[in-house]
């Protein structure tokens, strides 16, 4: 980010001389005004969900919400979904371009040689409720791994927080399966070196001890996709969590497992999960106009999920590419006669004809379709932020190695306004009155 010849904002507030503030340009995207020096004058910013506000300068992902663009490392993202597989993206987003053959060869070996979990790790999972929240194991299994991978906790080495990024990225699909495999109650599944990342994870899923499993390509590539898709989005809530837990100084695998706690929510990766659920709600064609009703009505709580987009006020791009993976999947797994995705599939048809929607911009986004891949081809509804979080892993990684290479790199910290009571003194006991709790209405 440039700051040389910079324009300046000036900030008039009476009785005070105007402040400078300049403002700077990326390469792409609006002008920013530095507010940094702020501080120095007795004020500060009020803005809440930071939706106005840049925490770090990144080369990474760029969006344009507006013209519904999204690049990683300044490649459009249906480029990268339709010319590259999961690893070639995984390699862009940490080294910054794209590999040659030779380096592909390099970085798949490594990654595919990193896949095996410490046997201790899997008596951990008999801590765990087998009725637990897959997302609940991440969350704690996540967190462990610094325990049992305790030679490479030095965030300030660059071949440390190497050899860290490998290992997540190589280790995740492992432990989602397991995650799955003891919820189920089945054996869990070595990894297989001859496979491909999106097959390996496929594998691990659904074979077992007695039977192998054959990878079906069209799924294979269709699972490869959504991860492509989900690899990174900028600065969301769940990276937002991971880039501040690591500027404290905390190791890279607490800092993921942040990531899995806030990627849980269901307004950011549980959002796959929640569309499913929406359709099961809605339960048969006959009854989507009732809901779209509903949907349309300002009074009505019922909101249609996997529609719109926070970011996007454009069709998101990750949709296009995810709404043709789509039916490739239903066509290759001859789906043509299911209750849900029937409801699906009529829901995307009025999505894109219905004035309503066309005008409120509520075109279906990449949870509405990935959901309905994802439930095709046979990964149950709990597993899906599960696979949002393995996609991602690389995108919370690539952001807290360039977070820890930044030297403008500053601990997290956010201020407030405070809004209590004034300062008082404290009555003795027998002499206070009663206290009244009141809290904000639902």
């Amino acid at each position: 980010m440039s700051d040389t010849a910079q324009k300046t904002a000036i900030l008039s507030i009476p009785g005070m001389d105007p402040i400078e503030l300049p403002i700077l340009k990326g390469t792409l995207g609006p002008e920013v005004i530095d507010i940094r020096a702020l501080g120095s004058h007795g004020y500060f910013t009020y803005d809440p969900g930071f939706v106005s506000t840049a925490s770090c300068n990144s080369r990474i992902t760029f969006i344009d919400g507006a013209r519904g663009v999204l690049l990683y490392r300044g490649y459009p993202i249906d480029q990268l979904a339709t010319g590259c597989d999961y690893l070639q993206v995984c390699y862009l987003l940490l080294n910054g371009d794209l590999p040659d053959n030779e380096q592909y060869q390099e970085f798949r070996h490594r990654i595919t040689h990193h896949t095996l979990v410490h046997e201790q790790i899997n008596s951990l999972f008999k801590a765990f409720r087998r009725d637990s929240h897959p997302m609940a194991i991440m969350c704690g299994i996540a967190g462990a791994l610094s325990a049992f991978y305790h030679d490479s906790l030095d965030i300030y080495d660059p071949e440390q927080r190497e050899l860290t990024a490998m290992r997540l990225i190589a280790k995740m699909p492992t432990l989602a399966a397991m995650s799955y495999k003891y919820s189920i109650g089945q054996p869990f599944m070595f990894p297989k070196n001859s496979l491909s990342y999106a097959g390996n994870f496929l594998n691990m899923m659904f074979a077992t001890p007695c039977e192998d499993y054959e990878v079906n390509p069209v799924i294979e590539r269709a699972l490869d996709r959504i991860f492509i898709l989900h690899a990174d989005h900028e600065q969301n809530a769940s990276t937002s969590s991971v880039r501040i837990a690591g500027s404290s100084g905390a190791n890279p695998y607490a800092c993921i497992a942040a990531g899995l706690a806030s990627l849980w929510g269901p307004a950011h990766g549980g959002a796959n999960e929640a569309c499913l659920r929406m359709l099961e709600r809605i339960g048969t064609v006959e009854r989507i106009p009732q809901y779209i009703a509903k949907a349309k009505d300002r009074n009505d709580p019922f909101r249609l999920m996997g529609f719109g987009h926070r970011v996007y006020k454009n069709y998101d791009p990750r949709a296009k590419v995810m709404r043709q993976t789509c039916h490739e999947v239903l066509n290759e797994l001859h789906i043509s006669d299911h209750p849900l995705l029937d409801v699906a599939m009529k829901l995307e048809e009025i999505a894109l004809h219905d004035d309503y929607f066309i005008e409120h911009k509520l075109y279906p986004n990449v949870d509405f379709y990935s959901g309905i891949v994802l439930n095709a081809i046979g990964i149950p509804t709990n597993m899906f932020t599960v696979i949002f979080a393995l996609a991602r892993t690389v995108g919370w990684i690539s952001h807290w190695i360039e977070m820890n290479e930044d030297p403008a790199s500053r601990i997290g910290r956010p201020r407030q306004v405070y809004i209590g009571q004034p300062e008082r003194e404290v009555k003795p006991l027998n002499e206070r009155e009663k206290c009244i709790i009141t809290r904000p209405e639902k």
